[in-house]
């Protein structure tokens, strides 16, 4: 993305971790004064639920935090995504493989998993889905996903602010 650095959070259907991801994130940048330099989008490996907006249990454990979700809506990954974003950041370790699969071979350096960011959770590296089970497991996506983005975030603050560095 010219002038910015592009975040793509990807799981299977778009509707539950990564439209979650997509409101942490755009939550922390805002705060951060970053907005301007940071875009950010989610998408699905899935053509489930095109244009849906996220789960309703997603939506409503964000809004007890404080995050809105309300004008977000499902969409697959394209290819045209693979060139677009920086960093695109898988929930799973199923999904990164299905993007590893369509990924050009001159981007696939953009992908990785989203918890290869979170300190707290070091040795959990996925967010797992929360869609077939109860509340708690939309409040543990969060904690998980508040996390690992904080993580995020300061990865590219620094990559903004000394961009001589290399990625990790």
């Amino acid at each position: 993305m010219a002038m910015q650095t592009g975040v793509l959070f990807v799981c299977m259907g778009n509707i539950c971790r990564s439209p979650t991801a997509e409101a942490v994130f755009r939550h922390h940048v805002a705060v951060s004064g970053l907005g301007h330099v940071i875009a950010i989008d989610s998408a699905g490996t899935h053509d489930y639920h095109p244009g849906k907006p996220p789960d309703l249990r997603s939506q409503n454990a964000a809004a007890k935090r404080g995050y809105s979700m309300k004008d977000l809506r499902a969409r697959q990954v394209q290819t045209r995504d693979f060139q677009l974003f920086d960093y695109i950041l898988a929930m799973d370790r199923h999904n990164l493989a299905l993007l590893q699969d369509q990924c050009p071979s001159q981007f696939t350096y953009k992908l990785g998993l989203l918890m290869q960011y979170s300190k707290r959770f070091a040795l959990t590296e996925e967010v797992p889905d929360p869609y077939f089970g109860g509340a708690q497991g939309f409040e543990a996506v969060l904690d998980m996903v508040e996390e690992a983005t904080a993580g995020l975030l300061e990865v590219i603050r620094e990559r903004t602010v000394n961009p001589a560095r290399t990625r990790q």
